[in-house]
């Protein structure tokens, strides 16, 4: 409702024009592959991934992700996830033959098999003025995969408990680890709890502003820029070293979110609830004006059924 009323108060859709490279700008139910293509185009350094087409049998999934590691060069681990999701909803990460098979065999509609990046994570926020000929830096957020470290005769959930992090999850961890919740964790072994940089999936999100530099900024202004219709997004993104982070090198890009995305340092634990209002409404200020300038420089116009539509098709899988 929130998100109509501005709508409207802003001649009409003017947020799904703020990314005319994206269908509906990165709203809802876009595909990440064919973000990630465009942006691959433009020389950005995208992790290798392939899709593999709902449409195939288990065992021709199977055999098309086989041949995508093959032709690659790529070792397992590899990323197993949807092409359309949110919120790191059906994310795994595959560390042998078998486990990737049963992926493949049990996902719904298209996948993407995208190469295993280790290193930091980070969200990176950017915005773009169509008027501006460079960008900046919204937001960066430091993504931190939660763990425990055993002591020898702790058990893996007694670990869980008592751990002044990962209790506030517990319900999460201790049924996405139910069948090892009795074992001893050796000492000075640490058990990684989360897979993926998610928030939903229990990973702990810092500020991290005092990443940004100028040569960061250069960098993701150049990535950006080299994809033509793109203007307001989060990357997420893998890198070897913080010191690479502030370089602005070494960086391999896992995914591009479009208009719907946060900016997701406001879920630091130390961050207030006013400050996270603040940060909310000056970035869907600024999607409006960029979305209200792209209209006057002609993109498309979406109209409101068509998104309605795609809302509908989002929560009841059918569009009218």
């Amino acid at each position: 409702a929130w998100v109509a009323a501005l709508a409207i108060r802003h001649r009409g859709l003017a947020f799904a024009a703020v990314n005319p490279a994206m269908p509906m700008s990165g709203f809802v139910r876009e595909s990440k592959a064919e973000i990630l293509t465009g942006l691959a185009k433009g020389g950005a350094p995208v992790a290798r991934f392939i899709v593999i087409q709902a449409t195939l049998s288990p065992e021709e999934r199977l055999r098309e992700a086989e041949r995508f590691l093959e032709r690659e060069g790529l070792p397992l681990p590899i990323v197993v996830k949807p092409d359309v999701g949110q919120r790191g909803e059906g994310v795994s990460i595959a560390r042998d033959r078998a486990g990737l098979a049963e992926r493949l065999a049990t996902a719904q509609g298209d996948v993407i098999v995208q190469e295993y990046i280790s290193g930091r994570e980070f969200g990176v926020f950017y915005i773009r003025h169509p008027k501006e000929t460079q960008g900046t830096i919204f937001s960066i957020t430091d993504k931190r995969l939660i763990g425990v470290v055993g002591d020898g005769s702790r058990t893996l959930e007694e670990l869980i408990l008592a751990d002044a992090r990962a209790v506030s999850m517990a319900p999460t961890f201790l049924d996405r680890h139910a069948a090892r919740l009795g074992e001893v964790v050796a000492e000075g072994e640490r058990f990684e709890l989360t897979e993926v940089g998610n928030h939903c999936r229990g990973a702990l999100f810092l500020d991290g502003g005092h990443f940004a530099t100028p040569e960061l900024t250069r960098a993701i202004d150049t990535v950006s820029q080299g994809y033509s219709g793109f203007y307001f997004g989060r990357y997420d993104l893998r890198v070897p070293s913080e010191d690479d982070f502030r370089a602005g090198r070494g960086f391999a890009i896992l995914e591009l979110n479009g208009v719907t995305s946060e900016a997701t340092h406001i879920y630091d634990p130390q961050a207030g609830l006013f400050a996270a209002w603040r940060t909310l409404f000056k970035q869907w200020r600024l999607a409006f004006e960029i979305g209200a300038e792209n209209l006057d420089r002609g993109a498309p116009r979406t109209p409101l059924r068509e998104l309605l539509g795609l809302i509908r098709e989002h929560f009841f899988g059918r569009r009218r």
